[in-house]
């Protein structure tokens, strides 16, 4: 099944964090926050401005983003937990730089 957000809606997969801290400690999963960086899955063709135009999202399938703590809606498809929020929940677009597109 595909699906596609209506709007200006985006479709994100959570981007799991890391299972121990830089010391080396355990983080068990009562304690663990919900990462607030995920990955564009689909996104909706856009809002419409005071005019009617279609205004196209600044984000893009395989974007990597931040958002905010409580942002988006939590649903399952195809047994896999997603988001769908607004692109204003979006706080930004992390950007690997081209040195460390290098290094890897």
């Amino acid at each position: 099944m595909t699906f596609r957000p209506l709007h200006d809606r985006v479709l994100v997969r959570r981007i799991e964090a890391e299972e121990t801290t830089a010391g080396g400690i355990i983080i068990p999963d009562t304690a663990k926050e919900k990462p607030q960086e995920g990955e564009v899955i689909a996104v909706g063709p856009g809002a419409r401005d005071e005019s009617g135009k279609l205004v196209p999202l600044d984000v893009k399938v395989d974007d990597r983003i931040l958002f905010g703590k409580w942002s988006g809606t939590e649903i399952k498809l195809n047994g896999e937990d997603l988001l769908i929020m607004k692109e204003s929940d979006i706080l930004g677009v992390i950007e690997v730089s081209a040195l460390a597109r290098q290094a890897a």
